[in-house]
């Protein structure tokens, strides 16, 4: 019989109704977790409650032998979240896992964009973290016997996305939630990281090329992901990992999981230094120096994310590393 890497652990997965949300619920199911699949059910752009995704994949869990629980709410509010953790452990005891895979989109330009669409994309993604984290850590605290959390964030808000601006401000902050909630509960043995995933589900239905191939009257992507580098079941393997027992030796750490291929990300560090002896920057010496030092040559963007490689192009083998390749991360 293969290991069951989670058996007897018990996760929470929000946004578990939806596309990468759902397979990570499945996954931990299969691993032998007890799951709590958090969500409201509604559209990519948070709008509407639909219970029955959600009950669609606890009873999929169950059906195949697995535990699972489903809570219908929104877990950007407080009453909710601390409702969630409550109800974990009233039905299961404890808490050893956090996975925060929800999110919505709201996609314009910033020239475009309204109030109310940051301020709910920023709410959903960022305070939806922060909502459970709060009351998770409350309990890992009390109890002192170590927890785990993953949150989703995105190459969008590692590069930046031109068309979301509140997404990727969402998502960037999430790798600072992350670092900060890495640190304060360490001592409770409790590990925090982010993963960037890569697949196909229904909120990159609405990319352009996505968008391009429907109105041909193609089928959408995400209807036709199964078994490709683009499905969503991909993600899941690496987030059960770091829900390990096994996963408490890493923390604070941002990883690719696209396709095939993982990634560790490579963190933000100095490339370049300018210093000066006094405590005071001179202005003139600044604009006399500054092209002769940091400014010597263009400085130009971050790199974008590389292609994602297919089939033998991949250049990784099962077990085998990959050194990264200038400028890619790694």
């Amino acid at each position: 019989m293969a290991t069951k890497h989670l058996e007897g652990r018990v996760a929470i997965v929000t946004g578990g109704a939806g596309g990468m949300g759902s397979q990570v619920a499945r996954f931990f199911a299969q691993q032998g977790a007890k799951v709590v699949v958090a969500d409201t059910g509604g559209d990519v752009e948070g709008r509407g409650v639909d219970a029955s995704r959600v009950n669609a994949v606890v009873n999929d869990i169950k059906t195949k032998g697995g535990e699972a629980i489903g809570l219908v709410g929104d877990i950007a509010s407080m009453e909710f979240g601390e409702k969630l953790v409550k109800t974990t452990l009233d039905t299961y005891g404890k808490l050893d896992a956090l996975v925060c895979a929800h999110g919505i989109l709201r996609e314009r330009m910033i020239f475009n964009m309204t109030e109310d669409e940051w301020d709910e994309v920023v709410r959903a993604h960022l305070k939806g973290c922060f909502v459970p984290t709060k009351f998770a850590s409350i309990y890992w605290r009390q109890t002192r016997q170590g927890g785990r959390i993953v949150y989703f964030t995105s190459d969008a808000g590692l590069q930046g996305g031109a068309g979301q601006p509140n997404y990727s401000a969402a998502h960037q902050g999430k790798v600072g939630l992350m670092r900060s909630t890495a640190r304060a509960l360490s001592r409770y043995g409790v590990t925090c990281n982010c993963i960037a995933p890569e697949a196909s589900t229904r909120m990159t239905d609405r990319g352009l090329d996505a968008q391009e191939r429907i109105a041909r009257g193609e089928p959408a992507p995400s209807t036709q992901a199964m078994g490709t580098v683009r499905d969503p079941r991909n993600v899941a393997p690496m987030i059960a990992y770091l829900c390990s027992e096994e996963g408490g030796k890493i923390s604070h750490r941002v990883f690719g999981l696209t396709g095939h291929l993982i990634t560790l990300w490579r963190e933000p560090h100095w490339e370049k230094t300018l210093f000066w002896p006094e405590p005071f920057v001179d202005i003139d010496r600044l604009f006399e120096l500054f092209p002769l030092t940091i400014g010597s040559a263009p400085i130009e963007p971050p790199h974008a994310p590389y292609d994602m490689p297919t089939g033998g192009q991949a250049g990784q083998q099962a077990g085998q590393a990959q050194q990264p390749a200038q400028g890619r991360r790694g």
